[in-house]
């Protein structure tokens, strides 16, 4: 597939990773030299100094013959004109964008983004993506990492495994025989930095971070064998009022669940913004990296704390800072993704990179076959993937152990008319099931295989 990236930043330097180290044809577009050399020096990919939007750029960039564009500049015009550019003079077939500002999202402005207008096949909003994941895992509290399938029937969860665990050191088939009718399946273990699919003779042990897919009627079921009995927080503090902050805490009142909300902000101009858009979210005006005023917050008594500003080094150092003074939980957002293995050794108790859950929702529309959902895990080293089973599929209409699959696959859950099927070795999966699988990087392209059109189909 032949690919334009336009943005060298985080989020398109980590596309143009993915897609080249899957042999893709990319060529990546960036104003800033520096940017493009950095991407020329560590990727194996075209890069091109020069205006994402211009027709003469995109031409030298090989958009007559390009199969997609994705646009993920800082500017959400620029990424608007580029694909506008695309479509009406090079006609690519697929348009892509982050779109960050809320206005250009309204429902009433949906209509702006047709094929007739300005045609964007697919927007993506960073802030709405992160601001989602941060109430997914308030709401799960036990667990570092929860993603959503078959149309939220099916959540893949990652927990750790802590020294009170109660089946530490117990064989994967064991479990199936002491919960027989428990809907989750263990399908990633990461254990010192490394990830694998275990089989059903491996063990889990203290300091591995394991992903189990479920039904999520089943979710807290699960986290509590594990161990982890954590009760959803009722005081949330919420450090930096920007577009995620300010969603996060909009929504937790939208929900009136009882969580009573205060959120924390270092603008002035900011704070007095955000106070006029909530209704019972109490806004204070402060730094979050002084104690005094974390204290003022009332952080002592706080359950949770996130912090959401745009400083990785701030985010990080206010959790810490929040935990010395008695906060229970501390959920940071991370740009960078070196900081990532200091997580656990600080005591911030689960992150968000901005940047992956981004880079996830982008593969979902790159691969190839009936593939409906997707979510990149542990920097890419592995992806959770739904798709939608057809007749032609190999895996269809044979049960599950006369199937061969290749190591570092595995099927973890199956939805099939609202219900979640959780598999063994005699399950059947029949034509029109969702099925929710995790691929390691290298058996990728096994799933698109698995679920690709066959001629025969039509």
């Amino acid at each position: 597939m032949k690919v334009i990236v336009c943005g060298a930043g985080q989020v398109g330097f980590g596309i143009a990773r993915q897609l080249a180290a899957e042999n893709n044809d990319v060529t990546v577009i960036d104003q800033s030299p520096q940017l493009v050399q950095r991407v020329s020096d560590v990727l194996d990919v075209r890069a091109i100094v020069g205006h994402g939007a211009h027709p003469d750029v995109l031409e030298r960039a090989g958009a007559p013959d390009a199969d997609m564009l994705i646009a993920v500049t800082f500017h959400d015009e620029v990424n608007m004109v580029a694909c506008q550019v695309a479509h009406s003079v090079f006609n690519v077939p697929t348009k892509i964008a982050r779109i960050r500002s809320q206005s250009y999202l309204q429902p009433g402005f949906q209509d702006l983004f047709a094929r007739d207008h300005m045609p964007i096949d697919v927007i993506i909003s960073p802030e709405l993506e992160v601001g989602r994941a941060v109430l997914r895992r308030l709401a799960v509290p036990g667990a570092f990492d929860i993603l959503e399938f078959a149309d939220g029937l099916v959540n893949v969860v990652g927990v750790s495994v802590e020294e009170d665990c109660p089946i530490a050191n117990t064989p994967l088939r064991q479990l199936t025989e002491l919960f027989p009718d428990l809907k989750s399946r263990v399908v990633g273990v990461v254990r010192q930095g490394k990830l694998f699919v275990p089989h059903s003779d491996d063990q889990m042990i203290v300091g591995d971070q394991v992903y189990f897919a479920s039904d999520r009627k089943e979710v807290r079921r699960t986290l509590g064998i594990f161990g982890h009995e954590e009760q959803q927080a009722r005081r949330v503090l919420i450090v930096g009022a920007g577009n995620i902050g300010l969603y996060v805490a909009q929504e937790l009142e939208k929900k009136n669940t009882g969580v009573r909300v205060k959120v924390l902000e270092r603008s002035r101009d900011r704070a007095v913004f955000a106070a006029d858009r909530l209704q019972r979210t109490i806004v204070l005006n402060g730094d979050g990296l002084e104690p005094e005023i974390l204290r003022e917050a009332g952080v002592q008594e706080t359950e949770t704390i996130v912090t959401l500003t745009n400083d990785d080094q701030a985010n990080i150092l206010t959790c810490v800072l929040a935990k010395r003074e008695g906060c229970s939980r501390a959920l940071s957002l991370i740009n960078n993704q070196t900081y990532s293995p200091l997580m656990r050794s600080l005591g911030i108790d689960a992150f968000l990179n901005p940047r992956a859950t981004t880079v996830s929702h982008i593969l979902r529309h790159v691969r190839r076959g009936r593939i409906r959902g997707l979510q990149a895990v542990h920097d890419g080293a592995a992806e959770v993937i739904e798709a939608e089973a057809l007749e032609t599929s190999p895996l269809v209409g044979q049960p599950l152990r006369e199937v061969d699959l290749p190591d570092g696959l595995i099927v973890g859950a199956i939805a099939r008319d609202g219900n979640v099927i959780t598999p063994n070795g005699s399950t059947i999966i029949e034509a029109g099931d969702k099925v929710v699988m995790f691929a390691q990087r290298d058996q990728v392209a096994t799933v698109e295989q698995l679920f690709r059109v066959s001629l025969e189909f039509f």
